[in-house]
């Protein structure tokens, strides 16, 4: 003879066999919820845009000051030591930013995780000149704008360098990847990282 089994029991099995299932599903539904935007306001593009302007036109100004006495040499000074030196003096308040690249000279300005992708999408169109941004968490957004090879780049990045200074250059940096440019190539990134406007609000 068959034993029936009451409703309580039946009640108490459908508990135990959901209860796992609910907690699975709102666990999913939190970590959908949880993920950030990607969106960053016009005014936040502008404020990155103002903040990476200092270091846009430092550099260029101590580039063509070293070409300019025509010492190429120097020139590859200005890139390893004062660009980095210049992005360190300008990193306060939270704000962090540098240069990168695709084909590296210095490995130390390996793009960041964040950073690929937006390179990526540059290679894919390098003649769209659009600065880019993300907002990589609640606090804070992340923006690059292009380096195109301009006319005095070409001296130390073109597809035809002066023996002596490639000499110089490979002895500094002998996996070096950052040569065979042409005028206008897509030599890279600058970027920024830099608080976001947590506190605007909107009109109501």
């Amino acid at each position: 003879m068959s034993e029936k089994k009451s409703p309580r029991i039946r009640r108490a099995r459908v508990s135990i066999l959901c209860g796992p299932i609910l907690g699975v599903a709102l666990l999913l539904a939190g970590c959908q919820a949880a993920q950030p935007t990607t969106e960053v306001s016009p005014q936040e593009m502008e404020r990155a845009k103002n903040t990476l302007q200092p270091l846009k036109e430092q550099l260029v100004d101590a580039l063509t000051g070293a070409l300019q006495e025509g010492d190429a040499e120097s020139a590859i000074a200005v890139c390893r030591e004062i660009a980095p030196q210049i992005a360190a003096e300008l990193s306060v308040d939270g704000v962090r930013m540098g240069r990168t690249s695709h084909r590296l000279r210095n490995p130390d300005n390996a793009p960041e995780p964040w950073i690929e992708p937006l390179l990526a999408a540059y290679l894919e169109d390098p003649e769209n000149p659009k600065p880019r941004a993300v907002r990589l968490d609640d606090s804070t957004i992340g923006y690059v704008e292009p380096i195109y090879a301009m006319s005095f780049c070409l001296s130390c990045h073109g597809p035809s360098i002066e023996p002596a200074l490639n000499e110089t250059i490979l002895s500094l940096y002998p996996e070096d990847q950052a040569t065979d440019f042409r005028m206008n190539d897509l030599r890279g990134l600058f970027w920024v990282t830099l608080p976001s406007d947590t506190g605007t609000e909107t009109d109501t």
